[in-house]
C-alpha cells in the first residue's frame, strides 16, 4: 500500500515531503552532522589505504602515492604466508584472544548475577564502583604495576614467593608466563566495567517474576538458572558475536608494553609486527598486508558466528 502511494505523488510532491521533513528533523540533523563527518573523515576515508596492500608504496611518493604506486596484486600476501613468521603470528593473536575469551568472558556475566544478589543497596555500590575502577587506570600504568608486581628482584610476588621457600621467577622473560600474564591481568582490568551492560539487563527483569518463583518455592539457585540466565541470554549472544568480531584483535599497547625478544615465541602477535614492519622498517605496503588479512578474519568469524546464532537461537547482531 504504501509503495503504491508513493507511486502517485508527483515529483513536487515529493519535494515538499522531504522539505517538511527537513523542516521538522533540522536540529536532529544539526547534531548529528558532527559525529557523520567524523566516521567519513577518520573512519570511512582511511579504508580507501587498503589499497597499499596490493601496491608497492614508497613514502617518497607521499600520500597521492598510495593510490598511484605500482601495482603488484597478492605479492605480500604471499610473502607474509611464506615467512617463518606467519603462522606464530596467528597463533598467538588467535590463542591470546581465545584465552581471554574462554576465561574472561564468563566472569563479567557471573558478577553481575552476584552483585544484583546484594540486596544492601550501599553495599552494591560499593563493589561496583570498586571494580569499575581498574578499568579507567592507564595500560602503562598497569603494565608498570604488573613489571613492579612480577620484578624477579623485589616484586611482590617474588617475595611471597621466597618466604614459601622457592626460588625466585623472571615472569617477564619466561614465554610460557605471557599468556597468563595477559590473560589474568585483562580480566582483572575489563570485568568490572563489562558486567555494566549485564547488570542492567538483569535489572530489566520484572520483580513480578521473582516474586512468582518465590511464591512457587524457587531457591536461589533456581531463580538463576530458570529466570535471570534465560533473561539475559540474548543480551550475552550478542555481546559473544561483538567479542568474536575482535578474535583475531589484541590490545597492541599491553603487548607491546610487556613483551621483549625474549618472549616473542608466545607474545609476537598481528599488530606488534605491523607496528615493527610498517613503522620502524618503514615497509606500509607489507604491514598494510598482514593487517588487511587480520580485518578479513575477523570480518569472517563474526559474519558465520552471526549466521549460526541466528539460526540456532533466533538472536543475532543483523
Amino acid at each position: 500500500m504504501g509503495r503504491v502511494m508513493r507511486k502517485k505523488m508527483t515529483r513536487e510532491e515529493r519535494r515538499k515531503l522531504r522539505q517538511k521533513n527537513l523542516n521538522r528533523d533540522k536540529y536532529l540533523l544539526m547534531m548529528i552532522t558532527p559525529v557523520v563527518i567524523y566516521y567519513l573523515i577518520f573512519c570511512y576515508f582511511p579504508m580507501t589505504g587498503i589499497i597499499m596492500a596490493f601496491n608497492k608504496y614508497k613514502t617518497a611518493s607521499g600520500l597521492i602515492g598510495i593510490y598511484t604506486s605500482e601495482f603488484v596484486g597478492l605479492k605480500w600476501f604471499r610473502q607474509f604466508f611464506g615467512s617463518v613468521y606467519a603462522w606464530r603470528l596467528i597463533r598467538n593473536t588467535f590463542l591470546l584472544n581465545f584465552y581471554s575469551l574462554v576465561f574472561g568472558f564468563p566472569i563479567p556475566i557471573l558478577f553481575a548475577i552476584a552483585v544484583t544478589q546484594i540486596y544492601n543497596e550501599k553495599l552494591q555500590k560499593f563493589v561496583q564502583i570498586s571494580t569499575y575502577i581498574p578499568y579507567f587506570i592507564s595500560t602503562v600504568v598497569v603494565c608498570g604495576i604488573i613489571t613492579n608486581f612480577l620484578s624477579p628482584s623485589d616484586g611482590i610476588v617474588n617475595r611471597i614467593l621466597n618466604k614459601l621457600g622457592f626460588e625466585s621467577i623472571n615472569f617477564l622473560s619466561l614465554p610460557q608466563w605471557f599468556r597468563p600474564i595477559y590473560v589474568i591481568s585483562g580480566s582483572w582490568q575489563t570485568f568490572g566495567f563489562n558486567s555494566i551492560i549485564f547488570v542492567a539487563a538483569i535489572m530489566g527483569i520484572s520483580p513480578e517474576l521473582y516474586e512468582a518463583m518465590k511464591i512457587d518455592g524457587a531457591n536461589k539457585r533456581q531463580i538463576i538458572t530458570k529466570l535471570v540466565l534465560p533473561s539475559i541470554k540474548p543480551t550475552v549472544i550478542l555481546i559473544l558475536i561483538m567479542t568474536l568480531g575482535r578474535i583475531m584483535n589484541v590490545g597492541f599497547e599491553k603487548v607491546y608494553l610487556l613483551y621483549n625478544p625474549a618472549t616473542y615465541e608466545t607474545a609476537d602477535v598481528i599488530q606488534t609486527y605491523v607496528y615493527r614492519q610498517g613503522i620502524l622498517s618503514n615497509n606500509y605496503s607489507y604491514s598494510a598486508a598482514v593487517g588487511l588479512f587480520n580485518s578479513i578474519v575477523n570480518f569472517t568469524i563474526v559474519y558465520f558466528a552471526n549466521r549460526l546464532s541466528r539460526k540456532l537461537t533466533d538472536t543475532a547482531v543483523w
